[in-house]
């Protein structure tokens, strides 16, 4: 199994268990209000949070990052491992703050021995969930102002998006993560970007739609009949449409027929961070076309 198919499971699986969780953003990280109170060597081993920490100016203090962490460019990947953590690998770094999406094997507890702090901030469920994280690691890494002039940015940029979107009704919409059929409902934070639009979404009143994320089946799809089928599944899965439309009696679903099917970037797909932004685009713009 290539690391980008590994990378794509692990993110699934992730974001079903913090659907079942209540856990919010948790942990033992210092509220710095200055730079010169700020952390100086911070890892991330969430890629979302690395997103973030360089997005508020806090790049130049992030010594490394987990092998996931594919963006931005310039972020210093190693192969620290965010859902296998090592907690003597990311002890000699020298840390003095670490940034983790989930707490795999008690890697809180096995940092607080070392005294390292850490700063939990688990997949987002809604985009003020992903506002607060931003201003979480703005006060923990001395960039309060900067994470507060991102989140302004990304509300602004999303109130334009959805206000000059072409009113879509109720049409249907299916989202894929991945070529198993899982799905994501509008209690999640990818369902609720949908939701800014008024589309429906078929996962909704699918069985086990209380994890929030169900595995359909190709019959329920076909049979839920949506008018957009969104791949979020194209890197990690090799998902195209032409693949989809050749899917057997799929040949009649509404999105098929019209040619309504869209691929989306995986990893903006799966991760609650300033490029979210990207992806309401890139929903606006499937979404156009499918009421079109």
């Amino acid at each position: 199994m290539s690391k980008t198919r590994v990378g794509w499971v692990f993110v699934v699986l992730a974001l079903i268990s913090s659907a079942c969780s209540s856990t919010s953003a948790v942990g033992a990280a210092p509220s710095a209000s200055s730079s010169a109170a700020a952390p100086q060597k911070i890892i991330s081993l969430s890629p979302t949070a690395t997103e973030m920490l360089f997005a508020i100016g806090a790049g130049p203090q992030v010594v490394a990052v987990d092998s996931f962490s594919d963006y931005p460019a310039g972020a210093p990947t190693t192969k620290l491992s965010g859902f296998d953590p090592n907690v003597e690998a990311i002890a000699t770094y020298g840390p003095d703050l670490v940034v983790i999406a989930s707490d795999p094997g008690a890697l809180v507890k096995g940092l607080g021995k070392l005294h390292v702090p850490v700063l939990v901030e688990p997949a987002a469920k809604t985009l003020n969930d992903s506002y607060d994280q931003l201003t979480e690691l703005g006060q923990a890494t001395g960039h309060p102002s900067e994470a507060a002039a991102v989140i302004a940015s990304m509300k602004s940029s999303i109130a334009r998006i959805v206000a000059s979107a072409p009113e879509v009704g109720n049409l249907s919409v299916y989202h894929e993560l991945d070529d198993t059929y899982y799905s994501a409902t509008s209690d999640t934070f990818i369902g609720q970007i949908y939701g800014l639009f008024g589309a429906t979404n078929i996962a909704d009143e699918a069985k086990g739609s209380g994890s929030g994320y169900p595995q359909l089946s190709p019959e329920y799809i076909a049979q839920a009949n949506p008018q957009l089928i969104v791949l979020a599944d194209g890197t990690c899965c090799g998902q195209t449409p032409a693949k989809v439309m050749a899917r057997p009696g799929w040949e009649h679903i509404s999105a098929v027929r019209t040619g309504s099917v869209i691929v989306i970037d995986d990893s903006i797909a799966s991760r609650w961070g300033p490029r979210v932004v990207e992806l309401v685009q890139q929903i606006a713009d499937g979404l156009k076309g499918a009421a079109a």
